[in-house]
């Protein structure tokens, strides 16, 4: 006998926080409803790496304690998840990678730290590309995540554990990083919403690192209240974190009920080029015009060297990671290969077991752009280019409130159809790295269909100012029905 098997009620982190307050379900038979789909569904979807279940009832438990004292809270016995670079003591924390084999960290990153402060239930820990470095989930070397909305087809990445478990309904909500687009271009990609806030507005601390100047830690969500209340539990300065900002952390909820009234709203022209498929810009040119229904003001911006963004961001994320990365060697932590006779081969031989084609590349990129002769030449551009991107959008800004664009030049592609073309999986990502470049806030909201398959509109917006793109997104949202879509999803009972 085959059942369609629902979302665990509730769907939204508003709607559970209101049956929780009401007693009408405790968060012991929440987390149960969601382990209970996770098993059911994720043997096809393979979102996620590690399923913590007795430590999700434990804290499910707690909570209900905790609720039943009195206490409340937008995400107290909320389950949720987080990708696996995100530090967990004691729970296996792999970076979708070989070379962190048996890893368990004696710390938790900060952001989980304050989930679990807040009351949040954690179901596990969530499949990524190896080390952040992919955009369809497949140089994971644990398992290839499908896209719940055609299980042919990638998630996207690197965080498409995290959008793919949102969008399947295996977690109320997850976390993931976003270093040239890895949270909002699998939110695209599975129809969710992702936030990457400014860089510095969330705490690094506990990322296991992959570009760090780059690297930033977002939400992803099925709704923009709901990432406007996860963001409010994870922002703000930490001490353990020398690039987090000491700037004041608004409450992004009690913001996002004005309307677009006097939105100026940027659309770039360099953002909508030959190379987008044409279902994608329709329906994001179909978002733009709904905003403008809604109040806003279109403005016509100019972003020219959007075009050089993606190479200078290929010079730069790798030239860090070869940095990052060289803390690997099977000495103090991890895989450690038994086919060196001495120290150095060991270094060697464990490092080409440990990491996957793609970190390798990466690596040797990186190293080759800042080696002796080739810094000035490339590196040093790199910057300067980053420079200059980051002054195109401050004066944007002085045009416009939030800049509007496509998330992903595609909808969800076939898996295995990009991974023998690199530069092919690089484009995933163009509309979403100038954002990273700059250090800039943007969120990815469902704005339509093309070919079956979900749709992102991305809004940028000025430094610190993520409550402006959340108002804009969830006016836009409130106003549409895109959000609401699931994908179908059936299993049988028993297994």
């Amino acid at each position: 006998m085959r059942h369609e098997i629902q979302a665990p009620e509730g769907a939204t982190v508003g709607d559970m926080r209101q049956l929780l307050d009401a007693r009408e379900l405790s968060s012991v038979e929440l987390t149960e409803a969601y382990l209970e789909r996770i098993t059911a569904l994720d043997e096809r979807v393979r979102s996620f790496v590690t399923v913590t279940r007795d430590i999700a009832l434990e804290h499910a438990a707690d909570a209900d304690r905790r609720m039943a004292s009195g206490e409340t809270g937008p995400l107290l016995g909320v389950p949720m998840a987080l990708k696996d670079l995100l530090s967990t003591a004691g729970i296996a924390t792999t970076c979708g990678s070989r070379i962190l084999q048996g890893y368990h960290p004696p710390y938790d990153a900060t952001v989980y730290a304050r989930l679990r402060d807040a009351g949040a239930v954690l179901l596990g820990k969530l499949n990524m590309d190896e080390f952040a470095m992919g955009s369809s989930t497949e140089n994971s070397a644990l398992a290839i995540t499908a896209n719940p909305w055609d299980l042919a087809t990638v998630p996207g990445g690197s965080s498409g554990g995290s959008a793919a478990a949102v969008a399947a309904g295996e977690a109320a909500f997850t976390l993931g990083s976003d270093t040239g687009g890895s949270v909002r271009q699998p939110a695209s990609l599975c129809g969710v919403v992702g936030l990457k806030p400014t860089y510095g507005r969330v705490s690094r601390f506990g990322l296991i690192a992959f570009a760090s100047s780059l690297d930033q830690i977002g939400p992803l969500t099925r709704t923009v209240e709901d990432s406007a209340l996860v963001l409010s539990v994870i922002a703000g300065q930490d001490p353990l974190d020398s690039t987090s900002a000491t700037v004041e952390v608004p409450d992004y909820h009690a913001l996002l009920g004005e309307d677009l009234r006097g939105l100026r709203v940027g659309v770039p022209a360099e953002y909508f080029v030959e190379g987008t498929e044409p279902g994608v810009e329709a329906a994001v040119r179909e978002g733009i015009a709904q905003l403008e229904r809604l109040g806003a003001e279109l403005v016509d911006v100019s972003l020219p060297s959007t075009g050089y963004a993606l190479s200078t961001y290929y010079i730069i994320a790798p030239a860090e990671v070869s940095s990052n990365l060289s803390r690997y060697d099977g000495v103090k932590y991890g895989y450690r290969s038994a086919d060196g006779a001495d120290l150095i081969e060991t270094y060697l031989s464990t490092r080409d077991q440990g990491f996957g084609a793609e970190v390798k590349r990466r690596i040797m990129v990186g190293t080759y752009a800042l080696s002796s002769g080739y810094y000035d030449a490339y590196y040093l551009k790199a910057q300067k280019v980053r420079t200059l991107i980051k002054a195109e959008f401050d004066a944007a800004f002085e045009r416009c409130d939030v800049i509007a664009s496509p998330t992903s030049p595609s909808v969800a592609f076939k898996i295995g159809s990009r991974t023998a073309d690199p530069l092919a999986m690089y484009l995933s990502d163009v509309f979403t790295i100038p954002a990273s470049m700059a250090g800039i806030p943007a969120i990815s909201v469902p704005c339509g269909f093309s070919d079956g398959l979900p749709v992102g509109m991305q809004l940028i917006g000025r430094a610190f100012d993520e409550a402006t793109i959340l108002r804009a997104a969830h006016a836009y949202e409130r106003s549409t029905e895109w959000h609401m879509r699931r994908p179908e999803l059936v299993w049988s009972a028993g297994g």
